[in-house]
């Protein structure tokens, strides 16, 4: 297939993405405010909840069975190859940059982090449409190509909210050293205080005499059992507080990850496949409403994304080497790394050589930092005028990038 047309076809989801971005560029404007700071958070809100959703578990329903799932096994790992190999880039840019200590985590979180479901959102389908696209019928395309793309949002969403968020937060608590030093010393006295006043014997061992047969000492070894036991079920409930706390698993069970769930369970599960997926399915109007809810979450992410990118216009005083580092990791280093592993990888046959499920594979790599980073450091109140220029000026770059290793990869996989 000529290049030119492996040109057009890549470069036509970009445009499509760049107009869509700049209308809500516009509609966000002060002196438009039809997507103002508000309009955007309730419209995030009702993608994160209803659309998003509606999308992957629509997606896996109809297209995830238990032969896919046995060809689809590597994604998994390929995710989590791009965030190990993202984070170590990532430290190496902070070490490079000086990175001031409450932004490291956003950096490396950039770094490691990449849009896995709304970029490839939108570019998987604009390519099954293009007829220079290597992937045959656009309507077989599309089907497969949204599965992959749902499960890469499920599993990308579980690793940013387990993994980016907890160094973005461990980040943004960092406190001097000095205060630091004081505080664990304090802790510490208080510590050795509260050890010598509670656990000190009153009276030495040899002091006093016990006889075992004490009925009196009989009912005293029972409430120390009965405190034993009551201390150890505490100190589980204890330990699994601070998990909950550290994972915040109400975030890694985001209802995009509950939906892919849900449509795993739809589409593993025989019976429950045959009475919702199909045209003589019985319950078929369930499943009709899912994709008529999750075909809205495309132009709807899209403008949010157009309307968040101003917050970087109006911030000044980034450390420019900061967002090179990161657009050189996510744009150069990391799409070279991508493709000596999945050529590896199709190498010793661990993955099966089908054309777009291995262009997926290798744009996991090659994708923008996942907007959901702005959405951690708003929790965390660290970094978030400095994510808006990163995102700013990624998504920028992002336009040259995505169409030169779309075009490269089309190429590869042709």
């Amino acid at each position: 297939m000529e290049l030119l047309e492996l040109f057009i076809a890549a470069s036509i989801p970009v445009l499509k993405v760049l107009l869509v971005t700049g209308l809500g560029s516009f509609l966000a404007l002060d002196s438009i405010d039809i997507l103002g700071e508000q309009a955007r958070k309730h419209l995030n809100n009702v993608v994160f909840y209803v659309f998003n959703p509606a999308l992957v578990s629509s997606t896996l329903a109809a297209t995830i069975t238990m032969d896919s799932m046995k060809k689809l096994w590597f994604m998994p790992f390929n995710i989590l190859i791009t965030f190990i190999i993202g984070s170590l880039f990532g430290r190496i840019v902070v070490r490079l940059t000086r990175t001031p200590t409450h932004l490291r985590g956003l950096v490396v979180g950039c770094c490691a982090g990449g849009n896995l479901g709304n970029m490839l959102l939108i570019i998987i389908p604009a390519v099954c449409k293009e007829p220079g696209s290597p992937f045959g019928d656009p309507d077989v395309c599309h089907s497969y190509g949204m599965g992959y793309v749902a499960l890469s949002m499920a599993v990308g969403a579980i690793y940013l909210w387990t993994y980016v968020y907890n160094i973005v937060r461990i980040s943004s608590n960092k406190t001097p050293k000095g205060a630091q030093i004081n505080d664990t010393s304090r802790r510490s006295s208080t510590a050795s205080l509260a050890s010598a006043s509670c656990s000190d014997p009153l009276l030495g061992s040899s002091d006093i005499e016990v006889s075992v047969d004490d009925p009196t000492n009989q009912l005293l070894h029972a409430i120390s059992e009965d405190r034993y036991q009551e201390s150890v079920t505490t100190r589980i409930k204890h330990y699994l507080g601070r998990l909950n706390n550290h994972l915040d698993l109400k975030r890694v069970f985001a209802p995009s990850t509950t939906a892919a769930i849900t449509g795993f369970a739809v589409g593993l599960v025989a019976p429950i496949r045959r009475a919702l997926i199909g045209e003589t399915a019985p319950l078929r109007v369930l499943q009709d409403t899912a994709v008529l809810l999750g075909d809205g979450a495309i132009p709807a992410l899209t403008l949010i994304v157009g309307g968040n990118l101003l917050k970087g216009l109006k911030v000044s005083g980034m450390q420019s080497s900061i967002v090179i580092g990161i657009i050189l990791v996510r744009y150069v280093a990391l799409p070279m790394v991508g493709v000596a592993v999945v050529r590896a990888a199709l190498k010793y046959g661990v993955v099966h050589n089908n054309s777009l499920y291995v262009f997926v594979l290798l744009l996991q790599y090659a994708v923008p930092p996942a907007m959901n980073i702005g959405t951690i450091t708003q929790l965390f109140g660290a970094g978030e005028s400095e994510c808006s220029v990163i995102m700013l000026w990624t998504y920028t770059f992002a336009s040259l990038s995505l169409t030169f290793w779309s075009t490269l990869f089309m190429w590869m996989v042709s």
